[in-house]
């Protein structure tokens, strides 16, 4: 039982990434979230749409809440398919937001939620006071 903790363990990655509230935020989280999958060996089907994912994610938070927000990838490979977690936690919904969505071009926003449900194999909110978590997984083949 402790070997086989112990070979999960040695295959886990977990990152933690503050996202700035500001202009390119966006653009500079997901280079940093590349440079991971490749450092972690991430198998290289499921790298462009777990990036695509990360934008998604990382977008909404700045676009539609409140800071902060923060990215955390976790990879875990073990006996079971290799996983990538990517989750986007922010202080939830901005008010001032829903007062200025009703000039927003439906062809330039709206689809990042039905991206990311394409893309992920599971994918889901977690809410709790002051704080929204958006997840999504993406499974090796």
């Amino acid at each position: 039982m402790v070997a086989q903790l112990n070979t999960l363990l040695r295959a886990a990655h977990e990152h933690v990434c503050p996202v700035p509230p500001v202009a390119g935020a966006v653009s500079a989280v997901r280079r940093r979230a590349a440079a991971l999958l490749a450092e972690w060996h991430v198998c290289p089907e499921i790298v462009e749409d777990s990036l695509l994912v990360v934008s998604e994610l990382v977008t909404n938070a700045i676009v539609h809440a409140r800071p902060p927000a923060e990215l955390r990838l976790s990879w875990v490979r073990g006996d079971h398919p290799a996983t990538l977690r990517v989750e986007v936690t922010d202080a939830g919904p901005d008010p001032a937001v829903g007062a200025t969505r009703a000039g927003i071009d439906p062809d330039e926003h709206g689809r990042g939620e039905a991206i990311v449900h394409a893309l992920a194999t599971r994918h889901g909110i977690r809410v709790s006071p002051g704080r929204v978590t958006r997840w999504a997984e993406l499974i090796a083949a």
